[in-house]
């Protein structure tokens, strides 16, 4: 693979051709939020939170760092008014699904974010995705997986797979931002008999 050289935040960083903006970054120490990535998983892009802006040939947009591959010569910007202003009202609509979570708080205060500007519609799960994307791309279980669409879109473990296969693993619990997997799978173990058993 080539090597690319690359300006983040007026630093000349050396990337690998096929990196993503947010791994050229993440190796020279540049901090960019994220709530749907992890290392072992396929880029995805849902949350936007770690949306930078990119200018090439002249010209300037905005682009979700985990998606956008790095190129020779590209400018970026991992904060700005508008970058920031993007960020805040991202967190502003996740705190009003999952308003106790740790990370959304901290990143809230970060960005001025006003937590009850939104009408609480407490879920608890802010879609990111990556219990999903977990079980089935690292464990090859697919024992947790979206139901419905739009505005009633939500995670669902699959009852006959999560009973076998969710009660000595749990590797998904820590990588849920708003610590909404551990309720589901309680909620799940109450619902299915063979944990109900009585010794």
């Amino acid at each position: 693979m080539g090597e690319i050289t690359l300006q983040i935040d007026g630093k000349e960083v050396k990337a690998s051709e096929g990196m993503t903006i947010l791994e050229a970054a993440q190796s020279a120490g540049i901090y960019i939020p994220t709530l749907c990535h992890h290392e072992k998983l396929e880029p995805y892009g849902a949350c936007r939170i770690c949306t930078v802006e990119v200018e090439t040939r002249g010209r300037t947009r905005l682009v979700a760092s985990c998606l956008y591959p790095v190129e020779q010569g590209l400018v970026v910007r991992t904060r700005s008014e508008k970058i920031d202003r993007i960020r805040r009202v991202i967190l502003e609509l996740l705190l009003a699904h999952a308003p106790d979570s740790f990370i959304l708080e901290d990143l809230a205060k970060e960005y001025g974010a006003d937590r009850d500007r939104y009408e609480k519609e407490a879920s608890f799960c802010i879609l990111c995705g990556l219990c999903v994307r977990y079980c089935a791309e690292v464990k090859k279980k697919n024992a947790i997986g979206f139901v419905d669409r739009g505005i009633r879109r939500e995670i669902a473990f699959i009852p006959e797979i999560a009973a076998k296969e969710c009660w000595n693993c749990k590797e998904c619990f820590p990588l849920c931002p708003t610590e909404y997997l551990q309720a589901a799978y309680v909620l799940t173990e109450a619902l299915n008999p063979s944990h109900n058993v009585q010794d």
